[in-house]
């Protein structure tokens, strides 16, 4: 898997590639990624790559040459690397993409990868967007001051999703949103000692009754999914992912999980 990531700030993706779990996934060569610095695309003395806006206001816009440029450079490089690889979806990091969630990113950690454009200033010339994006994204309603931060939430959590990467192999899959929870959000967590501040551990989670146990992380995942996600409890159920036990608990539902 390959990802290439055109961007300004290469730099910000350093400590990534070499701290925290995930380094495993670009050590072991499980994700190469590749970074681009736009501006050796430029020309001029100053390797300009924006411009002001048509039409007036404030900002700047990047331009489409560079980004061409650079995205022509990395088509060529990876042609070599596998001549008989598929045209590699370029996908851009917008406020009007579409949100990511699990699904997405259990999509992106199947694929062979892309190549990821980290906008800055107020965008790109749409000439480019129109000719060259295949996808957007967004991480939600907000605004950043480039695409270099989506960038590493998704190649994080890509890079999680890759064999070998974490330390126990079934963990991801009780993720929040994960297909094994159901799409529902992951039950509370408790670890020693078994009181810290006048406050114990649930009995049952000291109980060593697994079943007991098992019950109890479900309807907490439930409570917990209705009182701050009730979309999806809904999503859940359209799925036909909630049994007659866990209908009767959340209609008998009235507290904190």
């Amino acid at each position: 898997m390959r990802f290439d990531v055109i961007t300004l700030f290469p730099e910000l993706f350093a400590p990534f590639l070499t701290s925290g779990i995930n380094r495993r996934a670009f050590e072991s060569g499980a994700i190469d990624l590749k970074l681009w610095q736009l501006r050796d695309f430029a020309v001029g003395t100053y390797r300009r790559i924006d411009d002001r806006p048509f039409g007036g206001g404030p900002g700047m816009v990047m331009m489409a040459e560079p980004l061409e440029k650079c995205l022509s450079a990395i088509r060529d490089d990876r042609a070599l690397q596998n001549p008989e690889e598929k045209q590699t979806p370029v996908v851009l990091f917008s406020p009007i993409g579409q949100l990511l969630n699990h699904g997405g990113v259990e999509a992106w950690s199947s694929s062979e990868g892309a190549i990821l454009i980290c906008g800055r200033y107020e965008g790109l010339d749409q000439r480019f967007i129109d000719a060259h994006v295949d996808v957007q994204i967004s991480l939600g309603d907000f605004v950043m001051s480039g695409g270099e931060i989506a960038a590493l939430a998704l190649l994080d959590a890509v890079a999680r999703l890759q064999p070998g990467v974490l330390n126990d192999e079934g963990s991801h899959q009780m993720d929040s949103f994960n297909p094994a929870l159901d799409g529902l959000l992951d039950c509370r967590h408790f670890t020693r000692p078994e009181v810290w501040n006048q406050e114990g551990v649930p009995a049952v989670l000291m109980s060593g009754h697994h079943a007991d146990i098992a019950q109890w992380r479900r309807e907490q995942s439930l409570g917990l999914t209705l009182k701050v996600r009730p979309e999806l409890i809904e999503a859940a159920r359209r799925a036909g992912k909630l049994s007659p036990k866990d209908e009767h608990f959340l209609t008998h539902f009235k507290g904190n999980p």
